[in-house]
């Protein structure tokens, strides 16, 4: 019964999708000899955790007393936007708590647990962990390696190749193109180089009207956006604009939505130790090939999601991920999905 409980509770979790940035997805459920009482989940960051809605959405408060509560994650014991859930719990009534997973933030880890065993409640820990941790990925990862979790995307011909040198085109179709909007919204930034912003001019948004949408991340080492601000993102205000650059001179004039900063040296590990700082949990890079080759080499990603379109471009067709980097061995990759989109496929693999 336990899992099934705690199924409810992962499918409750997912209606925060998207809006509890930088707090992750949580679902709780309270049960009374084998009967759902109610069901909760944080559904806004710096609105009530998923363990207070159930309390509260109970219509037979009453029957609190001596149920249990099956909650996704381990739930807090600090005071922050919200009071601490383990007190919530422990004025409730509740005698016993079925637990997901603990939680990696290192101001919650254990701590949650402690408390309430210490005030006699029964504490279960582990019901379908591997699946409560998906609900989390980026975020479990972010806090148990201390650096975000970074997702390289290609859009690619069977031939490996992005576009045409000297005309830019679109290689996937529509469908794909929707799809990878979407998968934006999945991640807390969006990273591109200098050279994709200056040729394509993207906006790097998600089509999703989120609270939180993508800040969007320039690595611009020479500051060659610097200069005259014409690109779309300079105008788009709908999301942040970081840009990284070792340049030491340009125009104080930036509008309020970007920020520079100016590093001596623009490399892949001191990008991520900065958006590490600022809590920013997951990056998807979209290139172009040198960006995603520097990040290759770097050996600080986790994942490529590939689109693969039936087309060829051969050449001098620009390559997907390409650089004058001398390479001297292969990157093992463990291959997790295979799925078709229209007539194309999306294919991701991992680091092994």
């Amino acid at each position: 019964m336990h899992e099934i409980f705690m199924k409810l509770a992962i499918q409750e979790a997912k209606k925060g999708q998207g809006n509890t940035y930088t707090n992750p997805l949580v679902g709780a459920v309270i049960v009374s000899e084998n009967n759902v009482l109610s069901k909760g989940a944080h559904l806004e960051y710096g609105q009530a955790h998923a363990e207070k809605n159930a309390i509260d959405l109970c219509k037979t408060p009453e029957k609190l007393l001596n149920s249990t509560i099956y909650v996704t994650l381990e739930p807090c014991n600090h005071y922050g936007k919200q009071p601490p859930c383990t007190q919530l719990i422990l004025d409730s009534g509740i005698k016993n708590v079925v637990i997901g997973q603990l939680d990696p933030n290192p101001l919650v880890s254990g701590k949650g647990v402690k408390a309430l065993r210490d005030h006699g409640i029964r504490v279960m820990i582990g019901i379908l962990e591997k699946e409560v941790r998906n609900l989390n990925k980026n975020y479990n990862y972010f806090f148990e390696k201390q650096r975000p979790y970074v997702s390289l995307k290609l859009a690619m011909s069977l031939d490996g190749k992005i576009s045409l040198r000297k005309k830019r085109l679109q290689i996937s179709q529509q469908e794909v193109f929707e799809r990878v909007h979407e998968e934006r919204d999945n991640y807390h930034a969006i990273l591109v180089g200098s050279e994709t912003i200056l040729i394509d001019d993207p906006q790097l948004l998600s089509t999703k009207k989120t609270k939180f949408s993508p800040i969007r991340i320039v690595m611009d080492r020479r500051g060659r956006l610097l200069d005259n601000f014409k690109q779309t993102i300079f105008k788009d205000s709908s999301a942040p604009v970081l840009i990284f650059t070792e340049a030491t001179e340009y125009s104080n004039q930036l509008p309020e939505h970007v920020e520079v900063i100016s590093q001596s040296a623009v490399t892949v590990p001191d990008v991520l130790n900065e958006l590490y700082k600022r809590n920013i949990q997951s990056v998807y890079v979209e290139g172009g090939s040198i960006i995603h080759d520097t990040f290759l080499a770097s050996h600080c990603w986790d994942e490529i999601i590939c689109y693969l379109a039936p087309v060829i471009l051969g050449g001098d067709s620009l390559s997907s991920i390409s650089s004058k980097r001398m390479s001297h061995s292969i990157t093992k990759l463990k291959f997790v999905d295979l799925e078709q989109i229209g007539n194309e496929f999306r294919i991701v693999g991992r680091r092994v």
